[in-house]
């Protein structure tokens, strides 16, 4: 859960579709200054081969982020909330049976 709630985070972000426009553009400029190397299927075929290219490292890079993300300190982060939560319940537990406890007692 917290795995994807950060990798959704990371994609909602758009640095990889900024990644990703950045590499087309840089393409297609590569490819208009260089027209008279290229015929304009090989530019076709390169803007969208580098823009596969692209996108697939893209995708590379988010898992090596999500398989790089330290779940040590959120394990630790949620176990303590849980191990919270429950030493409340336990007091307020004891507390209720404390005070019936005493009114048995006075009655």
């Amino acid at each position: 859960m917290v795995v994807e709630k950060f990798s959704q985070n990371v994609i909602n972000s758009g640095i990889f579709r900024l990644y990703i426009a950045t590499g087309f553009f840089a393409t297609l400029i590569f490819f208009v200054l260089n027209a008279d190397l290229y015929t304009p299927l090989e530019m076709m075929f390169g803007i969208i081969g580098v823009t596969i290219v692209l996108k697939g490292v893209s995708n590379m890079m988010l898992s090596l982020i999500i398989l790089l993300f330290d779940l040590d300190s959120k394990r630790k982060e949620l176990d303590f909330k849980y191990n919270e939560e429950k030493i409340n319940e336990m007091m307020a537990e004891l507390g209720v049976q404390e005070a019936q406890n005493v009114g048995n007692k006075t009655t």
